[in-house]
C-alpha cells in the first residue's frame, strides 16, 4: 500500500463493471484525486470463500448453504481493509453498487472521535441499536487490529458466529462506532445533499433492467420449529407469485443517467472497453440495451461532483 488513505469497492465477477464505474467516480468528483487511492477487491482472488463452497454456515438464526455465484458473495471481504492495510492509517469500504456524486475524501479525512468504525444505521432512527449498514464503511484501520475477516468467516461454518450479527456490526463494541449522515450511503436517493448514492434495491439497479433475475429473495426469519415462521414464509411465497422475472427500470431517471453517463466517460477515456461491456451483456450481467442508453444519455456536467441543474 502508498500509505495514502484508501476506497476499497469490493465485488465479484457479476458486479465488475459496476465496480469500475464506481472506482471512476470516486477520481472523477473529487477535489483532490490524487490524495487517496481506489482498490478493488474481488471474491475470486480469495481462496477463503472458494474453499466454503457447498457449506452450510448460519444466519439470522437458521443453517444457509454458502454458494459463490450469490450476487451478494463479497459481503464478508467488506471486513479485510484494515488488514489489507497493515492496521493503519485510514479506509473507507463500499459496495460495487455505490457511486460517489461527492467528494469521498470529505469523509476520509472527517473526525473520527476516537471511533474504530463509522456508518450509518439500515433503517430509521434506530441509531446504535439495530442492524447497521456496512456497505459504507469509514475505518481507523489501527483500532480494528481485532478484525480478523477469514477467522471469523470460519466461525459462521463451525456455528459460533452468526453472518447476520457480523454484517450489521452487532459483534463489534459498540463504544467503537460512530455514525454517518445517510447521504454517505444513500439508499436509492439523490438529492443535492447526496454524497455517495447506493442502488441498494437489486431489483432496480440501472444497468440490469430487463435481465433475468439471478438473485434469490431471501425467506428471513424462517425456522423450522417455529410455526409463526412459516405462516411469513407462506405470505412471502404468494406475494412472489406477482412479482417480477426480470430487473425492472429504476423509477429515478436521473439514477440511470448518473450511471449511464460515468460509464460513457469511462469508455470515452478507456477505462473501461467496448467489448468488456460485450463481454458482460452475453453474461446478462448488463442490460442487452446498454449501448443504446448510452446514445440517448447527455453528459454529466463538468467534474468535481455534480451542479444543482442535476438534480431537477
Amino acid at each position: 500500500m502508498s500509505g495514502k488513505p484508501t476506497v476499497f469497492i469490493h465485488t465479484n465477477d457479476k458486479q465488475m463493471l459496476g465496480a469500475e464505474v464506481g472506482r471512476w467516480s470516486l477520481k472523477r468528483n473529487s477535489r483532490t484525486p490524487d490524495a487517496f487511492e481506489v482498490e478493488i477487491i474481488r471474491t475470486e482472488d480469495h481462496p477463503f470463500l472458494q474453499e466454503r463452497e457447498g457449506q452450510t454456515f448460519l444466519r439470522d438464526g437458521a443453517k444457509r448453504v454458502w454458494r459463490m455465484d450469490d450476487l451478494q458473495s463479497f459481503t464478508p471481504l467488506r471486513f479485510l481493509p484494515p488488514e489489507l492495510c497493515g492496521y493503519e492509517g485510514r479506509a473507507v469500504v463500499v459496495d460495487p453498487d455505490v457511486f460517489a456524486v461527492g467528494d469521498v475524501m470529505e469523509l476520509l479525512t472527517r473526525d473520527m472521535g476516537g471511533k474504530g468504525v463509522m456508518c450509518r444505521p439500515r433503517a430509521g432512527n434506530v441509531g446504535l441499536g439495530g442492524c447497521l449498514a456496512t456497505s459504507v464503511m469509514l475505518m481507523d484501520c489501527a483500532r480494528l487490529t481485532h478484525w480478523k475477516a477469514r477467522e471469523t468467516f470460519a466461525s459462521l461454518f463451525r456455528f459460533e458466529a452468526d453472518y447476520m450479527d457480523w454484517i450489521c456490526l452487532k459483534l463489534e463494541p459498540r463504544e467503537n462506532i460512530g455514525l454517518i449522515e445517510p447521504e454517505w450511503n444513500d439508499f436509492d436517493r439523490l438529492t443535492p445533499q447526496t454524497r455517495l448514492i447506493h442502488n441498494t434495491k437489486r431489483l432496480t439497479q440501472p444497468w440490469k433492467a430487463g435481465l433475468p433475475i439471478d438473485f434469490a429473495f431471501a425467506d428471513k426469519g424462517f425456522h423450522l420449529l417455529e410455526p409463526k415462521s412459516w405462516l411469513k414464509s407462506v405470505k412471502q411465497a404468494a406475494s412472489r407469485k406477482t412479482s417480477a422475472r426480470h430487473y425492472l427500470s429504476h423509477p429515478d431517471s436521473r439514477q440511470e443517467a448518473l450511471f449511464f453517463g460515468l460509464l460513457k466517460e469511462c469508455l470515452e477515456q478507456g477505462l473501461v472497453r467496448e467489448e468488456e461491456v460485450r463481454a458482460e451483456m452475453a453474461r446478462n450481467h448488463v442490460r442487452h440495451d446498454a449501448f443504446e442508453v448510452l446514445d440517448r444519455t447527455p453528459p454529466l456536467p463538468p467534474a468535481p461532483g455534480l451542479t444543482p441543474q442535476f438534480f431537477h
